[in-house]
């Protein structure tokens, strides 16, 4: 691999799949959870434009923090913590966009669509950067994402 290419992998795009991974799956739960809860949209827009918020925000000072990039060779602490935030928002923000309906039922089969695409697309990076199985990708991050999915649906059925 040249050195072009792995400071690329190392500075943009591991940062921005983790960031991407972190906001699609971890705010499925309180989207789904309040969308089953409260039915909603304007309450579920609120909730999931809070959520991504707050994950970006958490995730770029949690990648910025963690490594100066000097023992690692992975660069700018404040360009992998843009680039994990930025992408940690758009993970979450993406399916909570569908909200903006105002009938809740119509945004719950846009906001599924929507997660699918999200998932897939992860699954995408992982085969195309890390030499992952697609298959295999896809399947770990379906099972990710329908585990924090289901568990947000329990919750807000409860």
């Amino acid at each position: 691999m040249a050195a072009d290419d792995k400071n690329f992998l190392l500075r943009i795009v591991q940062p921005g799949l983790a960031g991407l991974m972190d906001g699609s799956v971890s705010t499925l739960a309180p989207i789904f959870a309040t969308a089953f809860a409260t039915r909603s949209s304007h309450d579920v827009f609120l909730i999931g434009a809070a959520s991504a918020v707050g994950a970006g925000i958490s995730m770029a000072f949690s990648e910025g923090l963690s490594d100066d990039g000097v023992l690692t060779g992975r660069g700018s602490p404040i360009l992998r913590g843009l680039v994990t935030g930025g992408m940690t928002f758009i993970g979450g923000f993406l399916h909570t966009l569908p909200f903006l309906i105002g009938n809740v039922h119509t945004a719950l089969i846009l906001a599924y669509f929507v997660v699918g695409i999200e998932l897939l697309v992860i699954a995408w990076i992982r085969h195309r950067y890390f030499k992952s199985s697609l298959w295999l990708s896809a399947l770990q991050v379906i099972v990710g994402g329908g585990l924090v999915f289901a568990a947000g649906v329990l919750i807000g059925s409860s």
